[in-house]
């Protein structure tokens, strides 16, 4: 079993690859999946259309599809987290800004840390 740090990043990389190429998220899979990177995955691809709609009204005038891959899924997977409840909510938006300052750019860290700051705040009104 890998953490819940290495199994975000693990769906993140699947659901980048699944937004870039189109390819169904299942053949992506390669050898064995942790549950919760599966289930996550899963759960985001399933749910892309929605969390998009949120992402884009969250970053004024900036729709979904004009984000970086990187940065649209890390934001989706942070979103799919705290409609679960599972995980506190700082720790979800710390996780998602170390992944897009990680695989993206400080400027994406600070890009997702807004969008998800917004949505938090909207969430909690």
């Amino acid at each position: 079993m890998i953490s819940r740090r290495e199994a975000r990043r693990a769906a993140v990389f699947l659901l980048y690859q699944w937004d870039v190429t189109g390819t169904p998220l299942g053949s992506l899979y390669e050898g064995e999946v942790d549950e919760y990177t599966r289930t996550l995955a899963e759960t985001v691809a399933a749910h892309a259309p929605e969390l998009d709609e949120r992402i884009s009204t969250a970053s004024d005038e900036w729709p979904a599809d004009r984000l970086g891959a990187v940065e649209r899924n890390v934001i989706r997977v942070a979103l799919e987290e705290l409609d679960t409840g599972e995980v506190p909510t700082e720790v979800v938006i710390d996780e998602a800004v170390t992944l897009a300052k990680r695989y993206a750019s400080d400027d994406a860290g600070r890009l997702v840390n807004g969008i998800l700051g917004r949505i938090v705040r909207e969430m909690a009104a």
